[in-house]
């Protein structure tokens, strides 16, 4: 039983570790924002948290269609994203100072 509990323990941590690792701070550009289906476009750099090693330009889903609100097209940002069953989605989305 103390085996398992270990066991257990050890699976937890490298998961929590796991989801803390693939938060990254991805530098980028809004290019489009299309505010009716919760989508923008950002040119950016590579986002290894997501298995991409070169920059690109793609339509990424936002987790709160509220993030459009707060950016335009031309702007510069950072932001978090992570792969979900209907693609990458924009966690956290904000402009670069």
């Amino acid at each position: 039983m103390r085996q398992f509990v270990r066991a257990a323990g050890a699976v937890i941590v490298a998961a929590l570790l796991a989801t803390a690792a693939s938060a990254e701070d991805i530098n980028g550009e809004v290019k489009k924002i299309d505010a009716s289906a919760g989508k923008i476009t950002l040119k950016h750099g590579p986002a290894k948290s997501l298995g991409m090693d070169e920059g690109m330009t793609m339509v990424y889903r936002v987790k709160d269609p509220a993030m459009l609100q707060q950016v335009k097209v031309g702007d510069k940002v950072k932001f978090e994203a992570e792969n979900t069953d209907g693609g990458v989605t924009v966690t956290k989305l904000q402009k670069s100072k």
